[in-house]
């Protein structure tokens, strides 16, 4: 699965809203599968902001910069 941008996380809650509301409106029809759908996909959108959440606490790791080796040296 793709990794989100912590500086997405509010475009997160906005397809979250839809898609309660789309939620609401299946169930309003009776529409099953679309419910069990949107369940599906409001459980991995809500994984994926936690992950992002956690991810955007940790500070980076400075790796510094690679040395070039010349030839025949070790």
């Amino acid at each position: 699965m793709l990794n989100i941008n912590p500086k997405m996380l509010p475009r997160l809650e906005e397809i979250e809203t839809d898609l309660l509301s789309r939620r609401a409106r299946a169930e309003q029809e009776g529409w099953l599968g679309e419910i069990e759908g949107i369940e599906l996909t409001l459980t991995f959108l809500r994984q994926k902001r936690e992950e992002s959440q956690r991810l955007a606490r940790i500070a980076p790791v400075n790796l510094g910069m690679p040395g070039v080796r010349l030839a025949g040296s070790s």
